[in-house]
């Protein structure tokens, strides 16, 4: 089964944080950080259930999964849940940030 991939304006928000940051140095490196990350994404449309439950996932009431992007201290999280025949993608944030609880003020999506 293929599941369909929605990306929240906020999920877009993180990745276009990330390639300004990168851009100020290496141009080209950030938009082949950004297509590495679209097919990151995109991969999720065959078995999403493989990647395993965010911490996130025991602080809110959906079944938050997280999917890696990237090697060593450049390794992204992208949280995502499955709902029906849907993957919605909801953050892209570092892997070394801690994880998110719903009362940090700092939205999920």
């Amino acid at each position: 089964m293929e599941y369909e991939v929605q990306i929240s304006a906020q999920a877009l928000a993180d990745a276009d944080e990330v390639v300004q940051r990168i851009a100020r140095q290496y141009l080209r490196m950030a938009a082949r950080w950004f297509a590495g990350l679209l097919k990151a994404i995109d991969s999720l449309r065959t078995f999403p259930e493989r990647c395993s439950l965010a911490p996130e996932a025991d602080a809110f009431q959906q079944e938050i999964r997280q999917h890696f992007y990237g090697k060593r201290q450049h390794r992204y999280r992208i949280l995502f849940t499955v709902e029906g025949n849907t993957v919605n993608v909801l953050r892209v944030l570092h892997g070394a940030r801690r994880s998110l609880r719903p009362n940090d003020g700092e939205p999920l999506i």
